[in-house]
Order: C-alpha cells, then sequence, then structure tokens
C-alpha cells in the first residue's frame, strides 16, 4: 500500500490519515476475538484499570500470532516506511481497550514526548498507525486530534503519574486550548477495520467510555532504525530494544487465521 500525493500533501499539513475499512469485517473480528484473548492473560504485559479491566496489553506481537502477523503486514507497514523514508523497527505495541462503561481517559499528550523525554528517542522520526477492532463511534471515546498541532514541534508537558494506571507525559489546559484554537479538534470515526496513521508530534486524547459499548485499537508505533533509543529506562516489553528492520508479509497474511476462526464457528 503506498499513499497518493494528496494523501502525502494532507498528512503534512494535518498530521493524521484515516482509512475507513481499510482491513475487512472478518480481520477485525479475528484480531478482535484474539484481543479478548489477550487480555484473559495474567501477564505483566496487560495493564488493567483500578476496577481489573484491560487498559492495554504492550507487546502483543511477543506472544500473539495474530498479532504477530498484524505487526508485520503491509498495509500498516508500507505506508510509514515511505513517510519516513526508510525501514522502521516496532518501538512500542499496544492493544488499547476502552471497556464499556469503564473505560478511562488517555489525557492530552504527543507520543513523541514520552519518546524523547523516556526514551532518548533522538528525532520525532516515528508515528503511530492504528486498525479499529470495534466500530468506533462518538459514544465509545474515540480519539480525538488536534490537526496541525504536529507543527509545533515538542511541546512542554508535565508527568502524570496519578490521573490513570499508565504515567503519561501531558500537555497543560491552556496549551490544549491554545492549540484547539489554531487548529480545531476531531474525532476520526468509522467501522471496525479502518486504519488510522498519525505523527508522533500530534496532540491527541481519548475522553472516558461511559457508553454501553466496547471498542479496541490496535497501535503499531514504528520508528525509522536509523533513530532507534538510546536509553533503556523502561521495560523491553515496553520500549523494545530489537531495531531489526520489519520485513512485511504477504497482504493475506491473516488469511489462515482468519479462516480458522470461521470453521470453528461452523
Amino acid at each position: 500500500m503506498r499513499l497518493t500525493e494528496e494523501e502525502l500533501k494532507r498528512f503534512d499539513e494535518d498530521g493524521y490519515l484515516f482509512f475507513p475499512g481499510k482491513f475487512t469485517p472478518e480481520e477485525a473480528a479475528c484480531l478482535k476475538a484474539e484481543a479478548e484473548a489477550v487480555y484473559a492473560l495474567d501477564r505483566e504485559e496487560v495493564w488493567r484499570e483500578s476496577n481489573g479491566v484491560a487498559r492495554t496489553a504492550f507487546a502483543a506481537h511477543k506472544y500473539n500470532e495474530a498479532f504477530r502477523r498484524l505487526g508485520s503486514h503491509p498495509r500498516m507497514i508500507d505506508p510509514v516506511t515511505q513517510v519516513l523514508d526508510g525501514p522502521v523497527y516496532m518501538h512500542q505495541y499496544k492493544v488499547n481497550a476502552k471497556a464499556a462503561f469503564d473505560g478511562a481517559v488517555w489525557q492530552w499528550h504527543q507520543d513523541y514526548g514520552t519518546w524523547k523525554r523516556d526514551d532518548e528517542m533522538p528525532e520525532p522520526r516515528a508515528m503511530n498507525i492504528a486498525v479499529f477492532l470495534d466500530d468506533v463511534t462518538a459514544a465509545n471515546g474515540p480519539l480525538l486530534f488536534i490537526p496541525g498541532s504536529h507543527k509545533q514541534g515538542v511541546v512542554d508537558a508535565g508527568h502524570d503519574l496519578e490521573t490513570t494506571s499508565y504515567p503519561l507525559w501531558t500537555l497543560d489546559r491552556e496549551k490544549v486550548s491554545e492549540l484547539a484554537e489554531r487548529g480545531g479538534c476531531v474525532a476520526p470515526t468509522g467501522p471496525a477495520g479502518s486504519m488510522l496513521m498519525f505523527s508522533s508530534l500530534l496532540v491527541h486524547a481519548s475522553p472516558p467510555n461511559i457508553s454501553p459499548f466496547g471498542r479496541t485499537i490496535v497501535y503499531l508505533s514504528l520508528c525509522h532504525v536509523d533513530n532507534h533509543i538510546r536509553a533503556f529506562n523502561r521495560a523491553e516489553w515496553i520500549a523494545h530494544r530489537d531495531f531489526t528492520p520489519i520485513e512485511a508479509l504477504s497482504d493475506d497474511c491473516l488469511d489462515e487465521l482468519v479462516a480458522k476462526r470461521q470453521q470453528a464457528a461452523e
């Protein structure tokens, strides 16, 4: 999958691209079932909200075959290598949940802000690419973006260790308001299987999910191999230390798993 000149221009201007239905409903359903299996595991990589429901599962590509394949899927890898102009490695892999009624907030932040401060990643030559495993709507805690905020570079942030179970370098209200006055605020929504890619400098957040509908999104955080992290302050399963370039699999790499799931259901 290669981005068009128009898409590249839009990414440069807005800091993100959204592709509704890039993965099939069958592929999304297979991955959603695998996500539920991962959340049921008793592993240190699976972080939970204060009430015990899953918040995120780190490094699922290390212990789940479906997510291993997704982590090398050409629909995920090719657009990022195109934008970053070279091979990439997996800096971080997350399967994020927003449980119905109980999914907590992700505060306003820039991902590169954390990667720079905690991991000493030299430059923002990294980004996220994500797949919706549920329909994401205005009701169930969608991502919120401030378009164009990636043009501001690294923004001052404070280390929030208390709001949620996951520590984050977050922006204060005044800065978020200032950026939003300039760029507005959007919430990309769409069906399961939709794909989203965004700059590591884009300011984003997500609200709590108090709806009766859960939502799960898988994030691959990919970094140019020359831009790998220099500090190992966080666990390896949070900030990976294998800088080997990812070799993309074939576009049908999930078909076998989808077929097995369908046969088991018959």
